[in-house]
Order: structure tokens, then C-alpha cells, then sequence
């Protein structure tokens, strides 16, 4: 099942949220790849003058080559606005990232922003998340952190890539890939995670999206 024209679409009716001068947040995965390349053309349709805030090198390579003006985090003090996916979307509206292992940079950028617009295919769609939740955690941190999420009712797996190694942050930091089974209190449950030591950052997002798109088969899409 292809959500690919649907998702091209959105991205292009997104553009009507950005506005000259604007520093616009630029998520990281597919809807928001294919959101960075329409800005970039739109920019310089529009002539406008905005700067982009990269979430990830991943994004950032993408952005440079379709010349978009970037500027780190620490060089902001706003946001206007963000462009992000989601891995999953529960029927509260939050939202559980951290798959591509961006989730501390993207999370930062959500919660400067002004508004957050999320963008994701149907099935990304759930009552309650039931995929595992990415925490960024400290190397020397991986046992106790381990051991705690245990005690949450939870199973955590370190995130390994080709040939058994460590999958590591843009930080520097490892992933561990938590599997709470199903989760009725996400708020609650990013609370805890948050408060063990060594652990940067839960995949749980808080802060809700002001606008998210839903990509449909056939091209379609609708805004909830």
C-alpha cells in the first residue's frame, strides 16, 4: 500500500503555513524529506527569506542541496513553526518519534515552536501506541536504564545496526527501543522514563501538534 502521491500532496498544501521571514523547524523521515524539497522550490518561487532549523545531518544535506538558508538550534530563540513526521499518533493527538534516532533535536524543536504541523501516512494512525518507545539514553547508562524500564513494565533493547553494532545519536548517545505493550497514559509514562538517570530524551512526545495530516491511498489526504 503506497502512500507516496498522498504524501507528496500534503507536503505541498503544507506550504501554505509558511510565511516570509519565517524560521521554519525541518523534521526528519519521509513526509518531511519530501516537505523540504517542496520548500525549497517554494522559497524560490516566493522570494522569501526564511531560515531552516535542521533536525538531523540527513535533513540537512537535503535542505543544503535544495539551497535552503540553515541555522542551528542554539542560534534561535523561536521558532515559527515545524514540519515533522510521527512513527505513531495516538487518538490524544500525541505522538511517538525517535525511529530515524533524531528524537532530542526533534523534540527540542517542538517545543520552541510557535506551531507544530505533523505529517503521516494512515497507518501511522492508533487508539493507543502500541510500538515500542525510542529513549535516547547515556552509553554509561545503559544498564540502569535497562533495569528501570524493567520496573515500568517495560523491555528495553538496545538499537543495533549491520553486524551487531551500537546504533549511535548525532549526540552520541544510544537508543533503546522500549516495548511497553499497550499505552493508555503516554503522558505519564514519558514522565517516569524522563526522571531515570541517564536518559536524555523519551520517544513520547508531550507537546501536541497544532496541525497533523493524514496521507490516504490514491493521493488523498485530510487534516484532523
Amino acid at each position: 500500500m503506497s502512500y507516496d502521491g498522498a504524501i507528496e500532496a500534503l507536503s505541498t498544501d503544507a506550504l501554505k503555513f509558511v510565511k516570509d521571514d519565517f524560521v521554519i523547524g525541518l523534521g526528519s523521515g519521509r513526509a518531511a524529506t519530501a516537505f523540504v524539497k517542496s520548500l525549497s522550490s517554494f522559497i524560490k518561487i516566493k522570494n522569501y527569506n526564511i531560515k531552516g532549523v535542521p533536525t538531523s545531518l540527513q535533513i540537512k544535506l537535503i535542505a543544503e542541496k535544495g539551497g535552503i538558508p540553515l541555522v542551528e538550534a542554539e542560534q534561535v530563540d523561536h521558532i515559527d513553526i515545524v514540519f515533522d513526521g510521527a512513527d505513531q499518533i495516538d487518538s490524544q493527538k500525541f505522538v511517538i518519534k525517535g525511529g530515524g534516532g533524531a528524537l532530542l533535536r526533534e523534540n527540542i524543536l517542538f517545543n520552541l515552536a510557535k506551531k507544530v504541523v505533523v505529517m503521516a501516512d494512515k497507518s501511522k494512525f492508533v487508539k493507543n501506541f502500541t510500538r515500542s518507545v525510542p529513549v535516547e539514553v547515556h552509553p554509561q547508562a545503559r544498564n540502569l536504564v535497562t533495569y528501570e524500564i524493567k520496573k515500568l513494565g517495560g523491555k528495553a533493547e538496545l538499537r543495533l545496526i549491520d553486524r551487531g553494532y551500537p546504533f549511535f545519536t548525532e549526540n552520541g548517545n544510544i537508543i533503546l527501543d522500549c516495548n511497553f505493550g499497550v499505552i493508555k497514559n503516554p503522558k505519564i509514562l514519558s514522565q517516569k522514563i524522563k526522571q531515570v538517570a541517564g536518559v536524555i530524551e523519551s520517544g513520547i512526545f508531550i507537546r501536541k501538534p497544532d496541525v497533523i495530516y493524514r496521507a490516504k491511498t490514491g493521493g488523498k489526504f485530510d487534516i484532523i
